[in-house]
């Protein structure tokens, strides 16, 4: 396998960063068809010009688009200039067929993989059930990856905390430990309030300091149609603070069709707002939810003094 930089080399040592700026990255979605895969390409040159310090691609539930994202995901890595990370997830999937996917990632020269346990298909807040032959925790498939080679390895961090932890605490430990198999950085779960971000970050330090040294970095979706968001967020179990739901509810209207127009300026506003405080409090780097467009995340950045804005 060809090695490629590691995210945290990557974040600390961008041109972003050597201007006195915050690096930024981007996530996509595996496309699920040939008009969504367009749009996808479309984006991905969008963001290429921007200069992400990475971009990753996510997993379908139970492997749902496990081919068309080992796929595109190669393609990331061979027809581009982005540093692709890739997700890959326990659920649904045999040691064996774990082992196949990183492989396969290898094959591609894709050596950043960000694990996760993952959710249920079909109902992602459902029980959720270990494969006979599969990996029951998130820290299990840490060590997996980072057994089969020369892999850097990401994991999943929860500023609200897992919606299966009982408390936060527990939520802490579980990232902990994460960490202390080998993981070297963590992207956390999407979140509205940046001190849920910042309280993160503390406990993580007081339970562990040095696992406390590796980055964190925060998770902003720009907010473009709020049935989309709660949509989002139910999945996700994530949730929007009162006053902003209020905000974005008043702005979407009572109406048939919410007022997108509306609630998209507000959205563009709030993430522009969590970004700037984020900034200020250090965070290492910007991991934006584009949902294959780059219109909403560039013009965030445009707001920042970080870009110009895309069309797409």
């Amino acid at each position: 396998m060809t090695q490629t930089p590691s995210i945290v080399d990557r974040i600390r040592s961008s041109e972003a960063s050597k201007s006195g700026r915050i690096p930024f990255s981007v996530e996509f979605s595996p496309p699920r068809d040939e008009d969504a895969e367009a749009r996808l390409w479309r984006a991905v040159r969008a963001f290429e010009r921007l200069g992400p310090a990475f971009v990753s691609m996510t997993y379908g539930a139970g492997g749902s688009t496990r081919d068309r994202t080992v796929r595109v995901t190669g393609q990331l890595a061979e027809d581009t200039t982005l540093l692709p990370v890739a997700h890959l997830t326990a659920v649904g999937h045999s040691i064996d067929e774990l082992r196949a996917m990183c492989g396969a990632y290898a094959d591609r020269g894709i050596s950043n993989i960000l694990v996760l346990r993952g959710d249920p298909p079909g109902d992602p807040l459902g029980e959720w059930v270990k494969h006979p032959d599969g990996v029951e925790y998130a820290e299990e498939l840490v060590r997996l990856v980072r057994d089969m080679g020369d892999f850097h390895v990401g994991v999943a961090s929860f500023p609200e905390g897992h919606y299966r932890a009982p408390d936060l605490d527990h939520d802490t430990k579980y990232l902990v430990s994460k960490l202390r198999a080998g993981a070297e950085y963590s992207i956390t779960q999407m979140f509205f309030d940046v001190e849920d971000y910042l309280r993160l970050r503390d406990r993580v330090s007081a339970l562990d300091p040095e696992q406390g040294e590796k980055p964190i970095i925060p998770e902003i979706m720009p907010i473009t149609s709020l049935r989309s968001a709660r949509r989002s967020l139910e999945l996700s179990g994530s949730s929007l603070p009162a006053v902003l739901e209020e905000r974005l509810t008043r702005a979407a209207g009572d109406g048939p069709d919410e007022n997108r127009a509306a609630v998209r300026e507000i959205g563009i506003e709030v993430a522009t707002e969590m970004s700037e405080r984020l900034i200020a409090e250090g965070a290492p780097c910007l991991h934006f939810i584009t949902l294959n467009f780059a219109r909403a995340t560039s013009e965030v950045l445009t707001n920042l003094g970080m870009s110009a804005s895309a069309t797409v």
